[in-house]
């Protein structure tokens, strides 16, 4: 028996994608949000890290 009989046995496995869809989706468009509203001079700061000689 391959594993989709399984899977289709399952009573209400179709929320499953929609729900894993929804939680990519709200995860992305937070980051998406942050990375918008996020104070540029911190961006910059944090993109020269690895080739500063700063120590914090």
């Amino acid at each position: 028996m391959k594993f989709i009989n399984y899977l289709e046995s399952i009573t209400g496995i179709g929320i499953y994608p929609l729900v894993s869809l929804m939680i990519f989706f709200m995860f992305f468009a937070l980051v998406t949000l942050y990375v918008i509203k996020a104070d540029k001079s911190y961006i910059n700061k944090v993109k020269n890290i690895p080739v500063s000689n700063e120590l914090q």
